[in-house]
């Protein structure tokens, strides 16, 4: 049988199980589902026992994937020939964790892609899979080479106890107590987590199996492990340890936690491949190919996608036909009954909402939101058969939406959604400043179940969107006007960005006279056709026949700005940006900041409350003031910008085109306005007099230094000389721009402008031996970015610029500094003449 080697570059969640037993009596004890005939040999020389003496009438047995026996204190798993050599993904996952080291039940730990093998004399190996190259003709000699240079580490060997013989082939029984009771580093913590939590070795007297169950496709080993920690020093020479202490530990000297590792069988035919295309986004896995006919090694990247497939030949020719079908298998996410109930509706509606994209692909009915049936004994949250959103009782503000997936062909298994209950305090805050001052209903210190509950929906789409295999889409708002965001009848019909994907979040820019009301995100345009594309059965006889009528399809879609990808990756691309909204930044801004000026003097009355402090005025106006230094980061990435289309050859398109002078300009004009000029507005000291004594001062010029750097970043730099010419924005320009505002305005030098102005000569002293800067660039046609472009900043006209312009502010400061009527201002220009001085002429 033809075997791939496999590179394990993937988001690898799954299932944990419980196993529902209980000590029975003798018949009790008998298994349900007859096992295999005991046609075992006679105890032989080798070590092999009869069958009845290793798996004795006491035994407690259950029969799927494999045969797993509880004899008293041992256990045992009975493996097939059919199993063997079978590939196998094992996810090992936290069941119960010790408090306070901000790790949960349902999280995952480790992730390996095994199989198991008949070794030499009476063994069993189990192999690691951890290559990246495959050669897929088992029958050419370059397949041998392959497997020459890729040997499988054997991460455990087992001694063979008994042999049955059966109508499948022999049955291979071994004793896995030691194995899963020990510390082995793919199915415990490993070495890395224990730095972490500072825990030393595993306690065997109190580490132990708590159950093995045996599923159709699964196996779910949980287990207990206890460790000690290691010890605290009171040498203070010693240097710092790595990690820090979980309470119990320090208060016990042990930690205690339960894990559970899935050990899932993989389909033994994959699932067809769909070849990953830059200009979709979706999640992908690659391996490098080694063909017998190529003149070169190959990279072969697909996407991760679930499995839909007819129910049956009829359905197929139904759905060619444009007919909508059932799938044989629909995906279905179960809530967790540990949920809050107010909230389980809105996480299903969630996953319900993306039957809409699915019909685009010719599926009704594929995906479904169901709740967890807790009265039935059969199932478990830990079966690796079920995907499930699993709710964290944490402190985190936070959601994620992973998947697991076959490597070999990105077909997606399951998945555990990690919800974390403080994301409804991170949804209240950007909610509060980006739309309180177009929905009353956000005006509040505590949100209504029903505005919760919507906005609950919408993270729970975006992350099921993310476990059906779709990235971000940080490109989806900049299709949509600035204008459009205004329109209420545009909004209601195609909301504000064309992905849900998108990190969009909240229409800011809608004004309170526009009558906007859809403020959500949904799931549009791009969200549908990123589906049909992933899930459509195109007609193909195969993955390469179909990637060209996909290449097709994309060509055509691309003609919808609506229906296109923008990296979430790109750190040059203004168009392709968190946070952010409309195809103009600093159109979007200044609505967004005249929305952030008519919440501002409310902030008290929505967040106070008798016999409390102003911990809550605090958090809102930190929001606030976060709000409008994304603003200003959305501006800033216009300069020294390059637009980056992913495309291919057969596109009429120019993949990297450097953002227009006329927008850099603009971006800087709106910098000189809203920040370079004092936001005054900020400092409003009915607030900040209740919150801290430094609040005004110390956040703007922390806010006006950061995108100052930003600006004139090492990286920006390089792209602004790179292609300045007769037509773009050049370091000068930017310079020049900066100083007229900066350094040249003669009126209102009070101690914003002060600061400010030390901040920029801070910053161009240091271009006067700037190093080297990195420009990161994207690797075309996959969804990696390359290794950053390194460029000496030093052996470029940079240097020759900052010397320049500070020579033309020091002969400002100069004259200011003789003619200044106020002391701050004089005693100012001073200090920035002997800055000046002592970095043109050298510290000597």
């Amino acid at each position: 049988m033809t075997r791939y080697f496999l590179l394990i570059s993937f988001c690898l969640m799954t299932v944990t199980s419980q196993a529902q037993w209980k000590k029975k009596s003798k018949e009790e004890a008998k298994p349900k589902v007859t096992a295999p005939a005991d046609t075992s040999a006679k105890k032989s020389k080798d070590g092999l026992q009869p069958y009845d003496k290793v798996i004795g009438k006491d035994a407690v047995s259950r029969w799927g994937l494999f045969g797993v026996h509880n004899v008293k204190d041992k256990w045992y798993f009975e493996i097939n020939d059919t199993i063997l050599n079978r590939s196998m993904l094992a996810i090992t996952r936290y069941v119960k964790t010790a408090a306070g080291g901000g790790i949960y039940g349902g999280e995952q730990i480790k992730k390996l892609m095994l199989h198991w093998e008949k070794g030499p004399g009476d063994k069993i190996f189990m192999r690691g899979t951890t290559l990246i190259v495959n050669s897929p003709d088992s029958s050419k000699p370059i397949f041998q080479a392959v497997q020459n240079s890729n040997s499988e580490p054997i991460v455990g060997s087992f001694s063979v106890k008994s042999i049955k013989k059966g109508d499948k082939g022999n049955s291979y029984v071994i004793d896995v107590t030691d194995f899963f009771n020990g510390d082995e580093h793919s199915f415990s913590l490993g070495p890395i987590n224990k730095q972490r939590f500072k825990l030393k070795s595993l306690q065997k007297n109190s580490s132990f199996i708590n159950k093995i169950s045996s599923y159709p496709i699964n196996v779910e080993i949980r287990t207990t492990k206890t460790y000690d920690i290691v010890p605290p020093s009171m040498d203070d020479r010693s240097a710092p340890s790595t990690g820090s202490y979980l309470p119990s530990g320090g208060d016990a000297g042990f930690v205690t936690m339960e894990l559970n590792t899935s050990m899932i069988l993989l389909p033994e035919k994959p699932m067809r491949k769909r070849s990953f295309d830059s200009r979709v986004g979706f999640f992908s896995g690659q391996w490098t190919v080694y063909g017998e006919e190529s003149q070169r090694s190959n990279l072969d990247t697909y996407v991760t996608r679930w499995r839909l497939e007819p129910k049956n030949a009829s359905d197929a020719e139904k759905q060619l036909r444009g007919e909508l079908i059932e799938p044989a298998k629909p995906i279905v996410y179960y809530i967790d009954p540990a949920t809050p109930d107010k909230w389980k509706p809105y996480l299903k509606q969630g996953v319900d909402d993306w039957n809409a994209a699915f019909e685009t692909a010719g599926w009704k009915n594929a995906i479904r939101g169901e709740y967890w049936p807790e009265n039935d004994t059969t199932m478990s949250l830990e079966d690796a058969r079920f995907s499930v959103i699993r709710y964290f009782a944490s402190d985190i503000q936070n959601a994620y939406g992973p998947n697991v997936h076959d490597p070999r062909s990105g077909e997606i298994l399951e998945s555990h959604i990690g919800w974390y209950h403080n994301i409804m305090q991170l949804l209240r805050n950007w909610y509060l400043v980006q739309a309180g001052a177009t929905d009353p209903k956000a005006g509040k210190r505590e949100f209504d179940d029903e505005l919760m509950g919507r906005l609950i929906r919408f993270v729970s789409s975006h992350e099921v969107g993310h476990t059906l295999g779709l990235r971000h889409n940080m490109g989806a708002s900049y299709a949509t006007p600035v204008e459009k965001l205004r329109d209420k009848d545009w909004t209601t019909k195609n909301g504000h960005t064309s992905s849900i994907m998108d990190y969009a979040r909240f229409n800011y820019v809608a004004q309170p006279e526009d009558g906007v009301t859809n403020l959500y995100p949904q799931i549009g345009d791009y969200d549908k056709w990123a589906i049909k594309w992933g899930y459509s059965n195109v007609g193909g006889k195969d993955d390469k026949e179909d990637a060209v009528i996909l290449n097709n399809m994309i060509k055509e879609a691309y003609k919808n700005p609506r229906l296109r990808f923008g990296t979430e990756i790109s750190q040059y691309d203004p168009r392709y940006q968190t946070e952010d909204l409309g195809d103009n930044a600093m159109k979007a801004s200044a609505y967004g900041i005249k929305n952030l000026q008519r919440i501002l003097p409310k902030l008290i009355e929505w967040s106070v409350k008798d016999g409390e402090s102003y911990t809550q005025l605090e958090e809102m106006y930190e929001s606030l003031v976060g709000q409008f230094r994304r603003y200003m980061g959305h501006v800033a990435k216009n300069v020294g910008g390059v637009y980056d289309d992913p495309t291919t050859s057969d596109m009429d398109v120019q993949p990297f085109r450097p953002v227009p002078k006329s927008i850099q300009k603009e971006a800087v004009a709106f910098l000189n306005q809203n920040l370079f000029t004092a936001p005054l507005w900020l400092v409003d000291q009915n607030i900040i007099s209740k919150i801290r004594p430094n609040a005004g001062v110390d956040a703007i010029n922390k806010i006006q230094t950061s995108t100052l750097h930003n600006v004139l970043s090492g990286d920006k730099l390089i792209r602004l000389m790179e292609f300045s010419g007769t037509t773009g924005y050049s370091v000068e320009d930017l310079l020049n721009d900066l100083e007229a505002n900066i350094i040249q305005k003669q009126s209102g030098v009070d101690i914003y402008q002060r600061n400010l102005q030390k901040a920029y000569v801070s910053k161009l002293i240091s271009l006067l031996n700037p190093g080297s800067a990195s420009s990161v660039e994207l690797k075309i046609g996959t969804s990696y970015g390359s290794s950053p472009m390194t460029v000496n900043l030093n052996d470029t006209d940079v240097p020759s610029i900052a010397r320049g312009h500070l020579e033309k502010i020091r002969q400002t400061a100069k004259l200011r500094a003789d003619t200044a009527a106020n002391s701050s201002v004089r005693y100012h220009y001073k200090d920035i003449l002997a800055r000046i001085d002592k970095a043109l002429k050298g510290d000597k």
